[in-house]
C-alpha cells in the first residue's frame, strides 16, 4: 500500500489547522507572531499528525478532535526544532531547507517563539470541545502530550544526546538517548489519535506503544543512514552534521550496513506488534514501511 497520498493529505489538513491556530492568536508582537508561524509553516514531513489521523481513524475517532491533538504534537515538534537548531544546541543554520529561525529572525525571538508553540500545544488541547471522548480521556491526552515532552521524554533524550557530543557510547545508550529524543514524540503521536478515540483501551494502547517504539528507534536510525548517504538538498539541513558534531550515530556503532540491518528488524518488530490489534492496520504498516524507505 502506498501511503504517500495519506502523508500529502494529512500535510494539506494540518497546514490549514496550524494555520488557523496562529492567526487566532491576537494582542501579541507581530515579530513573535511571524516567527512562530514561520517555524510552524515551513514545510516539513508532518510526520506526527499523520501518525495521530491513522491511528484515530482506525479507531474510528472524531475528524475534529483529531484535528486538535495533531496541530498539538505538531507544535510541540515544531519548538524543539527552533530550539534544536540554537547555536547552544545544535548550531544548525538550515532547516527543511530554509534559514533556522534564530537566523531568520534572532535568537531572542527564536527561544520566545519554540516557548510559544510548546504553551500554545496545551493550550489548544485544554479548551478544545471534545466530541468523541469525556473529560478524563482529555486530561490523558494533555497528560500523555507533556510526559512525551519533558524530563523524561524529548527534553531528556535532547539532554543526553549533548552530553554525549564528542564521547563514547554503547549501542544501549545509544538507544535510551533516542528513545526519548525522538522515539517518545512519535509513540506519543500514536497514542493520542488512539486516546481521542472512545474505543481505545489499555490492551490497544499497549500494542501501539510496541509499533511506535519500534517504529520510532527506526525512524532515528533511518536518520543517521541518511546523514551520511543522502545530500543537503534533499535532506532540508547540512548533509554529515551528525559527523561533523562528532556526535555518536549507529553507523558509527554498526557500521553502515549494520545500521541498515537494524532498521530492517526493528521494521520487522513493528509490523509484528500490528498483528494484534483487532483493526485494520493496514496504513500503520505502509507508514512503517515509508519511514525505513525514504529519502529524507
Amino acid at each position: 500500500m502506498n501511503i504517500k497520498p495519506e502523508l500529502i493529505c494529512a500535510q494539506n489538513r494540518i497546514t490549514l489547522i496550524l494555520n488557523n491556530l496562529i492567526d487566532n492568536q491576537i494582542n501579541t508582537d507581530d515579530k513573535l507572531k511571524s516567527a512562530a508561524k514561520y517555524s510552524l509553516l515551513n514545510g516539513g514531513k508532518r510526520l506526527r499528525p499523520l501518525l495521530v489521523y491513522l491511528t484515530g481513524k482506525m479507531l474510528n475517532a472524531n475528524d475534529n478532535d483529531l484535528d486538535i491533538a495533531a496541530g498539538a504534537i505538531e507544535c510541540i515538534h515544531s519548538y524543539s526544532l527552533v530550539h534544536d537548531d540554537l547555536p547552544a544546541m545544535d548550531d544548525d543554520n538550515l532547516r527543511r531547507g530554509k534559514p533556522t529561525c534564530h537566523i531568520k529572525f534572532d535568537e531572542a525571538t527564536a527561544i520566545l517563539a519554540g516557548d510559544a508553540l510548546q504553551t500554545l500545544a496545551f493550550e489548544s488541547l485544554a479548551s478544545h470541545q471534545f466530541i468523541g471522548i469525556d473529560h478524563k480521556q482529555q486530561i490523558s491526552l494533555i497528560s500523555t502530550l507533556a510526559q512525551a515532552s519533558g524530563l523524561t521524554g524529548m527534553c531528556g533524550g535532547q539532554s543526553l544526546d549533548l552530553s554525549a557530543t564528542d564521547k563514547l557510547i554503547t549501542l544501549e545508550q545509544l538507544e535510551h538517548i533516542h528513545n526519548l529524543k525522538t522515539g517518545a514524540l512519535l509513540r506519543c503521536a500514536i497514542k493520542l489519535g488512539a486516546l481521542c478515540s472512545p474505543n481505545c483501551t489499555s490492551d490497544i494502547l499497549d500494542k501501539l506503544d510496541c509499533f511506535g517504539k519500534a517504529i520510532g528507534l527506526a525512524f532515528q536510525v533511518q536518520d543517521d543512514i541518511l546523514d551520511i548517504e543522502a545530500d543537503t538538498q534533499t535532506l532540508g539541513k547540512p548533509q554529515g552534521s551528525d559527523v561533523a558534531s562528532n556526535k555518536s550515530t549507529y553507523p558509527a556503532l554498526l557500521g553502515l550496513q549494520g545500521a541498515k540491518n537494524k532498521a530492517r528488524q526493528l521494521y520487522l518488530d513493528a509490523l509484528k506488534a500490528l498483528e494484534h490489534i483487532n483493526a485494520d492496520t493496514s496504513e500503520l504498516e505502509a507508514l512503517a514501511t515509508y519511514i525505513i524507505e525514504r529519502d529524507h
